[in-house]
């Protein structure tokens, strides 16, 4: 393969897999070298983690409400946990941890973590495919949305991506998520917004300029040929090895994958990466069997899961605050769905509805938002936790109050509104206007919208680069609805005014494609 033939296929959001150990990054076409990449600073704004509990993670025994503890007693008497082994939390009496949650309780107690009620979404799907997509896109349950939140909101910050990205400005990746692949949460309106970085042994790797070796084949010289030439063109791998290398001590880890993970994106974050948003995963949860230990209800699967997780937030958020960071870093977890009230005849418990989710950071108001989730009298298999908060409340209220996106933009980024929560301490500083302003600056606008909000008519000003060019309308659910231009034209500027009478109120995307280039814009509608 030439070179330049397998630079000009490269698309911005494209992940490259290797054939040796399941690597896998994201390489981006518009990535040229440059040595403003390894001009870090720590101008950073504010950093959000999200930690995906996948399998849907068990709330009654996570967050027990000692209130309920009877009736929970005559539904899951094989999974309950014994009440005098619970962690109490200072200032609560009618909540308690889960014994193997020793790092977040003593993060809570510390005023560090903020957990919120029986968070769900109306007509939960209980799959776990489909209910995690709902929840990484904040789509309704009838909906099927294409984009994640947290991409969307990377458009709506970053709008000109991927255009001459990496730049001066932004010359980090806007996301990262340590995993296989990237997740829908970081799917923006037209490409992945994320850099995946396939897993805490190739970070390293990147780190010391370590290939896995390549099969001795034909097939194997090819590989070479390609890591090299993709490797070449990673710039956003410069800036990581780049921000890594000004961190060098840190704070004690256990040993696990979780922890590992949160490690590198403590290194990142205090070496001055400039990334918003960092994804990572624990899977397990998914506790049909085997959730405890029939002999000891405070062992078996849950409770290994519980341990990793808090003992991995525990550490992560002693070493950013030992690493002067932690004023940047909120934290949040997530998972698709809880469990039943009711055991299961294997030891376990099955899909479910609403669970708590947790917040933590410096940042986060501390304590419990919400009442314990009432508790039938003599629960059934079929009796499930009645949703106390939307999940997409929280998502809001951490785009206004921690991302700092302006209250009216927020519900055109989430396609709803949804009320917001108490999340956050009064006081937190948001990033100024002046480095927003530059952010969505950043890159080269190749299509503008406006005005936005727009009412009956739009103007749509494009640059084109030659040969075809088009710019279509889409909905959320990537649906083209209008093509106000399609036509070949010399380089150059243009505009046109579009009649958007027929629109209905809402939250569109107006996208330009021109030879290998796209961009995307969101517009609103009033």
């Amino acid at each position: 393969m030439k070179r330049r033939n397998f630079l000009k296929n490269i698309t911005a959001g494209v992940a490259i897999p290797s054939l040796v150990n399941g690597f896998g990054v994201t390489a981006y076409a518009n990535s040229p070298f440059s040595p403003l990449l390894n001009a870090i600073t720590t101008d950073t704004d504010h950093v959000l983690v999200m930690v995906q509990l996948a399998g849907g993670n068990d709330g009654l025994n996570t967050l027990v409400p000692l209130d309920q503890y009877d009736r929970l007693q005559k539904g899951r008497a094989d999974v309950i946990m014994p009440k005098n082994k619970l962690l109490s939390l200072t200032g609560v009496t009618k909540s308690a941890f889960h014994p193997a949650l020793t790092g977040l309780r003593s993060l809570y107690d510390e005023g560090m973590v903020r957990v919120v009620q029986s968070v769900g979404y109306p007509e939960q799907s209980y799959s776990h495919f489909r209910s995690t997509d709902i929840w990484m896109s904040g789509a309704n349950a009838n909906e099927y949305v294409p984009s994640g939140w947290a991409g969307r909101y990377l458009n709506y910050e970053y709008p000109n991506f991927p255009a001459d990205y990496p730049n001066p400005q932004v010359p980090h990746p806007l996301a990262i998520e340590i995993g296989y692949s990237q997740s829908l949460s970081l799917m923006g309106p037209q490409t992945g917004m994320g850099y995946v970085i396939a897993d805490p042994e190739y970070f390293y790797n990147l780190l010391a300029g370590v290939q896995d070796p390549a099969p001795n084949t034909p097939a194997g010289a090819q590989l070479s040929y390609i890591r090299l030439v993709a490797q070449q063109s990673r710039a956003y791998a410069q800036s990581i090895v780049a921000a890594s290398g000004k961190v060098t001590a840190q704070g004690a880890y256990p040993e696990t994958e979780l922890a590992v993970k949160l490690k590198i994106i403590a290194r990142l974050i205090a070496g001055g990466l400039k990334t918003r948003l960092y994804v990572v995963t624990l899977d397990g949860f998914d506790t049909h069997d085997t959730q405890v230990d029939p002999a000891d209800h405070t062992a078996g699967d849950h409770a290994d899961l519980l341990k990793t997780l808090g003992d991995a937030i525990r550490a992560f958020t002693d070493d950013i605050r030992t690493l002067g960071v932690a004023d940047r870093v909120t934290g949040m977890t997530f998972s698709e769905f809880g469990r039943r009230i009711t055991a299961n005849a294997s030891g376990g418990t099955d899909h479910g509805e609403a669970a708590p989710m947790f917040l933590f950071g410096k940042a986060v108001s501390g304590g419990i938002l919400g009442n314990n989730p009432e508790i039938p009298a003599n629960p059934t298999e079929e009796d499930n936790l009645p949703l106390q908060f939307d999940f997409r409340s929280v998502y809001a209220t951490i785009m206004r109050d921690w991302l700092c996106v302006p209250e009216p933009d927020v519900s055109a980024v989430m396609l709803h509104k949804h009320p917001y929560l108490d999340l956050f301490r009064s006081g937190v500083a948001c990033i100024s206007t002046a480095v927003r302003d530059a952010n969505r600056a950043a890159g080269t606008a190749l299509l503008r919208v406006s005005p936005n909000p727009f009412s009956d008519q739009v103007r749509l000003e494009y640059e084109t680069k030659g040969n075809q060019c088009i710019v279509q309308v889409l909905d959320v659910h990537g649906k083209v609805l209008a093509t106000p231009v399609r036509s070949l034209q010399p380089a150059g500027i243009y505009s046109e005014w579009w009649d958007a009478t027929a629109l209905p109120a809402g939250t569109y995307f107006f996208r330009l494609l021109n030879g290998l280039q796209q961009q995307t814009k969101m517009g609103v509608k009033e």
